[in-house]
Formats: structure tokens, C-alpha cells, sequence
């Protein structure tokens, strides 16, 4: 099986990385503290994204046919990755919390929304670094 291109997943997590360190260095009276937390947010949103999409190919082996992964919702590839012991059930449980604060913050417009997810961030770095290494592995 041909490895999966997660250079792309790989840079985002890098950038929310370095975005979620240089927000930590600015007031939140400077006006690139709005930049980089809105940064951080949008790139929480993509490597969520990518995440599912990555993993419902890693689970492809695991079914019949491609199609019923395909038919799969986010929270449910993340407890087929645990059942087939892809991930730990407590990390997958994170992963569903992670999508359940995105879900939230769709319909929150307001620097509060943000504030939440960037508590999530410092766990949501590491998972997605972990997420990263899982990937790569599942088709090496």
C-alpha cells in the first residue's frame, strides 16, 4: 500500500505549534494576539479535518469494502480506530471532545469560543503530533 501524503497535516501542526508559542509572547492588548489566536483556531480546524479524512483511509483494511469506511462519520472512525487498536480509547475519546469543542465553536463567533479552544491546544498539539506518527505508520 502506497504511503499517504501527510506533509501538508505535518506543516499545519507545525504552524499551530509555532503560532500557539507566539501567542503566548504577545498581550492581548496587541492586535497580533487577535492574528495569532485566530490563526491558532483555523489551524485546529484543518488538522481536525485532515485527521479524519487520514484516518478513515488507515481503517480501509479493517472493513469489507472502502465504500462502508467511506460511510463512516467523524466520531465513528475514531472508535473504529480504537477498537482495531489503531489508537487507545482514551486518546480517541479525546479526539471526539476536540471535535465536540469544533462543533461548538462553528456557532460562537466570540473571543470565548477561541478562549476554549486554546486551552484544548496544548493536548491537541501532542495528540496531532501522535496522530501524525500513527498515520505514517499505518501505511509504511
Amino acid at each position: 500500500m502506497a504511503a499517504l501524503q501527510t506533509e501538508y497535516f505535518a506543516r499545519c501542526i507545525g504552524t499551530l505549534e509555532r503560532a500557539f508559542k507566539a501567542l503566548h509572547d504577545l498581550s492581548p492588548d496587541d492586535d497580533l494576539h487577535d492574528i495569532y489566536r485566530a490563526a491558532c483556531v483555523k489551524e485546529f480546524e484543518i488538522i481536525l479535518e485532515q485527521t479524519g479524512k487520514l484516518l478513515k483511509k488507515c481503517l480501509k483494511p479493517y472493513f469489507a469494502t472502502p465504500k462502508q469506511v467511506d460511510q463512516l462519520n467523524f466520531k465513528d472512525i475514531f472508535r473504529h480506530a480504537a477498537k482495531h487498536g489503531l489508537m487507545e480509547l482514551e486518546e480517541s475519546e479525546r479526539w471526539l471532545l476536540y471535535r465536540d469543542n469544533r462543533n461548538e465553536t462553528s456557532h460562537d463567533y466570540g473571543a470565548g469560543f477561541a478562549d476554549d479552544t486554546l486551552t484544548l491546544l496544548p493536548q491537541f498539539i501532542a495528540d496531532a503530533y501522535r496522530m501524525n506518527e500513527l498515520i505514517n505508520q499505518c501505511h509504511d
